[in-house]
């Protein structure tokens, strides 16, 4: 089977009616949504949760200042350190400090 792939430049314009019929769901008040077929998670189901593998963030292009000590050092481990600044940023991120 071939793995098709879209992005919001290949995908089809919408029809009117697909329109009218997503602004009508955003306009719907969140009470009048029907989710008894969709059973809430448990808190032990959402701890055993994890991001997927493929996951991936967007990127985004920054300027920033560093010190240039900082900077000689992430550069003195080779190509990549700009992987290594988001890397150490990411795992301060994530261990909440």
């Amino acid at each position: 089977m071939k793995k098709v792939e879209q992005t919001s430049a290949t995908l089809p314009p919408l029809t009117e009616a697909q329109k009218a019929d997503l602004a009508r769901l955003a306009a719907m008040p969140d009470a009048k949504i029907d989710t008894s077929d969709i059973p809430e998670l448990t808190e032990a189901q959402l701890a055993e949760m994890t991001r997927p593998e493929h996951f991936r963030p967007v990127k985004k292009q920054i300027t920033a200042r560093l010190d240039a000590d900082v900077l000689a050092w992430l550069k003195s481990g080779g190509k990549g350190y700009q992987s290594r600044m988001n890397a150490i940023l990411r795992r301060a991120m994530l261990d909440g400090k």
